[in-house]
């Protein structure tokens, strides 16, 4: 069997009862390499890496459409957590390799960076530029089975773990061709699940079937007692991608048409689709040959800053602009959702993650592109300049707002001689690596919180009243808001473009709210404003959900606390085995219903506590979530609450 050796080099203590030599250092052969530290290849071994195998079979495909040769890939779930991923493409090639004397398609599976996407012809553009796609997955599989249709014979090999036994064979005759992978992540890498989310494939299926025009990809659920089908295909491209985008989060376009620009030079080729909405937001999803790259890169640098000089342009030209009135970057951008796709021979990305574009010479080819051909159609459609334009306004004059808000409250803070919020009960640890803040619910339950926490480290800042809902308002009236501020003041980083997380006065923030619909409002209401103002404290992990009992049991002096309706059964059961008409059972509507030491032993002590940190898996994903829940339009909401009310006993707050 070929390999491609890898090796890795271990840093190992010396002393004198232990020899550092050549026998230290261990050759890992084959797809060893990649079994032993999976998440170099795929990300993580959860289940974001576990989806992420199934993106690299399936870019293999798209590959073969970008090529020209596959107009139709099926991806099904099957029964035992298999995927199979079918398309009707060239297929592999199966002939013996000069070099390694095994059948291609098997050096493909089995050798890191083996493939056709180097040179050579077989691609001109690909997504799996670093060639280990086919072979990380084979690596991390229990099993894979690998079929390819020639258009005259049908070939056929079995791998366990990356390994075979019998070269790839004949087994059938055939008239078409393509290729079929089937396989079966391994849960001893997976030990956490290798259970499928529907919903998470279905978006990235979508996303590649909006990005490949005409390309039909059906997505098939066949784990349940009855298939679940969906034929995804879209001839209007990235065109529909935005009108799908502004549609799930319920915004009213601006104008009806998406407004689309395309150009080709060399071996460049890009393509933005984008309309503006009645939101205070902004979404820009770029792409590199069909892979998200969240980070961005040179090709999403390259729309936003010739986006912002065509709007500038176009003002100074028919005398909108004010001598020396500028729009920035954010102005333009205001309400506006775009698509960024650019394809191209060579791609650098930076990582097998691929999170950002590195090429700088797609720059300044998307810049030239979208200053021509954007200028024209404004040029061209007057109405919808001037929308555009006015929009770009109206962003502007929200922006100087909030600077003078925001200049108003630093000259208020530098006048004041304690700049802390007067509600706030601060504690007397100045290191932030040691503290952490509770931002509680109402007077009644910060009073219970300052009295049962502990001083050194734990801060209590109450809230009360109606928060703003910041995804219905610009920055300029967060600013100065009576709810907000005590928050932003509280934490020291400031908002928006001022934000500084050096300036974090509490490692922990925890929310803590009353276990009912209106403390969910008020954690969503919280969330909403981290999101959009404060992001990197979600980022970087200093969010968190306190869990407050939902019930005392008690018998005597013995008391168990629940957090669910199931739990306080058992601990009815417990407590009073058959007799469960004389249980003593306290329902909290509440948090100011516990004393101070029934508060800090429940929710606030961190040997006994349980919080729940929030992290983001998908920016975009939250994006839309934010929008629906608390935007301005009902049917999205109503919607999502439909979908999933059944999973609302399962919340873990």
């Amino acid at each position: 069997m070929a390999n491609f050796d890898e090796i890795n080099i271990s840093a190992t203590a010396v002393d004198k009862d232990n020899n550092y030599d050549a026998s230290e250092i261990q050759v890992l052969e084959g797809l060893e390499a990649v079994r032993k530290r999976p998440g170099m290849y795929i990300g993580s071994t959860g289940p974001k890496g576990l989806h992420h195998l199934v993106y690299e079979i399936v870019t293999n495909s798209i590959d073969e459409a970008l090529a020209g040769y596959c107009t139709r890939i099926d991806v099904e779930l099957l029964k035992g957590d298999i995927v199979r991923v079918t398309d009707n493409g060239r297929g592999i090639p199966t002939g013996i390799h000069p070099k390694e004397g095994i059948s291609a398609a098997t050096v493909v599976y089995t050798i890191l960076h083996a493939g056709g996407k180097f040179g050579g012809g077989g691609y001109k553009v690909a997504g799996g530029l670093h060639g280990v796609g086919a072979s990380v997955v084979n690596a991390l599989s229990e099993w894979l089975e690998l079929t390819v249709h020639d258009g005259t014979n049908i070939h056929f090999q079995h791998f366990d773990r990356g390994h075979y036994d019998e070269q790839m064979k004949i087994v059938g005759e055939t008239d078409k061709t393509g290729t079929v992978v089937t396989f079966k992540a391994d849960p001893m890498i997976f030990e956490q699940s290798t259970e499928y989310d529907y919903d998470t494939l279905l978006k990235m299926l979508r996303e590649q079937a909006f990005l490949n025009a005409g390309v039909r990809i059906v997505f098939t659920d066949r784990r349940g007692d009855e298939d679940v089908e969906v034929d995804l295909c879209y001839e209007g491209g990235i065109r529909e991608f935005v009108k799908y985008e502004k549609e799930i989060r319920g915004h009213e376009e601006l104008f009806p048409e998406v407004i689309y620009v395309a150009g080709t030079k060399d071996d460049y080729t890009c393509e933005i689709a984008f309309q503006y909405n009645d939101s205070y937001n902004d979404l820009v999803l770029s792409f590199a040959n069909n892979v998200r790259t969240p980070d961005g890169g040179t090709h999403e640098t390259g729309f936003k800053k010739s986006l912002c000089k065509v709007i500038n342009d176009y003002g100074k030209k028919f005398n909108l602009l004010k001598d020396g009135t500028r729009l920035s970057e954010d102005d333009v951008r205001e309400g506006i959702i775009a698509v960024v796709s650019v394809k191209l021979t060579n791609c650098e990305f930076e990582g097998q993650t691929k999170g950002r574009l590195g090429n700088p010479e797609v720059r300044p080819f998307v810049e030239a592109l979208v200053l021509e051909k954007l200028m024209n159609y404004l040029e061209e459609n007057p109405t919808v300049a001037r929308t555009v334009f006015d929009k770009s306004i109206q962003a502007q004059k929200a922006r100087e707002a909030a600077k003078r808000a925001r200049d108003l409250s630093r000259r208020k803070t530098a006048l004041e001689s304690a700049s802390l919020p007067g509600k706030l009960a601060d504690c007397s640890e100045r290191d932030p690596e040691h503290t952490e803040i509770f931002i509680v619910e109402g007077d009644s339950a910060g009073g219970s919180a300052k009295e049962g926490r502990d001083r050194r480290y734990q801060a209590i800042l109450p809230l009360w009243g109606k928060m703003l809902n910041v995804e219905k308002a610009r920055i300029d009236k967060v600013y100065g808001n009576d709810k907000l501020t005590p928050v932003v003041t509280a934490l020291g980083t400031s908002i928006g473009e001022d934000f500084d997380i050096s300036r974090l006065r509490y490692n922990k923030v925890i929310i803590m709210a009353d276990a009912d619909v209106d403390g969910c409002h008020i954690r969503t209401l919280l969330l909403t404003f981290f999101f959009r103002f404060m992001r990197p404290l979600i980022d970087e992990g200093h969010i968190y959900i306190a869990q407050p009992p939902l019930f005392k049991v008690q018998k005597g002096k013995q008391v168990r606390y629940a957090y669910s309706d199931e739990e306080r059964d058992v601990y009815i059961r417990e407590l009073y085995g058959d007799n469960t008409g004389k249980s003593d059972v306290q329902r909290y509507k509440g948090l100011g219903e516990m004393d101070p030491d029934q508060l800090w032993e429940t929710t606030m002590n961190p040997e006994t506590r349980t919080i729940v940190k929030i992290t983001l898996e998908d920016a975009v994903k939250a994006d839309e979530t934010f929008t629906i829940l608390m935007g301005d339009k009902v049917n999205p909401r109503r919607e999502f609450i439909e979908k999933n009310a059944q999973f609302a006993t399962n919340l873990d707050f």
